[in-house]
């Protein structure tokens, strides 16, 4: 049975030490919820998408081998703002749920987690 080998990236600490950054686990990579951060949302999706990339460059994987993404945003309004970003980092369309949620940490307005292979 593959147990879970967690992955941390080097100057890029979780907000606390109850998760890893991401998890290997037969032959995925699970990457724990990004929130974005700067003004407005297609800044916020850039700079969550931005630290999803390092995180799985440094585990020895990449953007294009996303399959699943979930993507939690605090007003569906800014839909298609955050889609314009989205589709920049995702032009291979990897299965994506996106959930429309009441608050998040940080009063940030999206967070988002991914599933790759590794």
């Amino acid at each position: 049975m593959a147990k879970p080998e967690p992955i941390e990236v080097p100057g890029h600490p979780p907000n606390n030490p109850t998760y890893s950054q991401a998890v290997r686990m037969a032959g995925l990579l699970y990457v724990s919820g990004q929130l974005g951060q700067g003004e407005g949302i297609q800044a916020q999706t850039r700079s969550a998408l931005e630290n999803i990339r390092r995180i799985l460059e440094s585990a020895g994987s990449s953007l294009a081998n996303v399959g699943k993404v979930n993507i939690f945003i605090t007003d569906f309004t800014l839909l298609g703002e955050m889609n314009q970003v989205y589709a920049e980092f995702f032009p291979h369309k990897p299965a994506k749920t996106t959930v429309e949620i009441s608050r998040l940490d940080k009063d940030g307005l999206i967070e988002i987690e991914v599933v790759a292979s590794a």
